[in-house]
Order: C-alpha cells, then structure tokens, then sequence
C-alpha cells in the first residue's frame, strides 16, 4: 500500500518522522498567535501508527477541539517510538507546564499554521 502524497509541511514531517521511527507517540498543543505573543489553549496526544495522517484530517481533528487556534506545535513523546498512554500523559502535562513557563520552547517541536506550513517562533529583543 503507497501513503498518500505529502502536500503540506506538517505531511513531509509526517512521513519523515514515520520513516526515521517507524510508529509514534506525538504531543501537540494548539496555539493562538498574536502579534507579540503566543497563547496555549488546549493539548493532546496522538498514537500515530502509519504515515497515512494528512493536514486536512489532523486539521479536522484541531477544529473538534472548539477553539479558535491560529498554530499547533508537536513533539514526539519520546525517542522510544509509541509510549503507553499513562505515559504520554504525563509526558504531556509536564510539556505543557515546561511551555508556559518558556514559550521558547515551541523552537524545539514542529510549528504550524492552520494550514499545516511551518512557522518559526523568534524572541522579540527590547528596545
């Protein structure tokens, strides 16, 4: 069975990652994206077990969470592949607190826009 052509950044890493790791657990957190500043609105995790996953079904997905989001941001749980979900949740409480304490960490995970395009999160230096 072929996977689905990439055709969004948020695809390409899919399939990479899934290349690189075969099966994994992914944290995501959705964001809201001011001018100055980045807002976490809700968190979750995925086991994902192909490299089938496209944008427009992920974004789907982000849709049902019932916020208005402007970007979401994902990590892999860990280098072990899939964990267990007592696990990932913990993983991702932990990633959550560790984002609001520094939303510089979002550098560390892959950051899209609504339209699965990578973004890139830079610190505003003071005048």
């Amino acid at each position: 069975m072929t996977s689905p052509s990439a055709t969004t950044d948020f695809d390409d890493w899919i399939v990479r990652t899934y290349a690189e790791a075969g099966s994994f657990t992914m944290l995501f957190v959705l964001l809201r994206i001011g001018e100055i500043q980045v807002d976490l609105l809700r968190s979750a995790y995925l086991h994902v077990v192909g490299d089938e996953l496209r944008w427009e079904e992920m974004a789907g997905l982000l849709e049902s969470a019932g916020v208005a989001w402007s970007g979401a941001v994902f990590f892999r749980a860990g280098h072990e592949g899939l964990v267990e979900d007592g696990a990932a949740k913990a993983r991702l409480s932990s990633l959550v607190r560790k984002l609001n304490e520094d939303r510089s960490l979002i550098r560390e995970g892959e950051f899209f826009n609504r339209d699965g395009l990578r973004l890139m999160i830079e610190e505003i230096k003071a005048h």
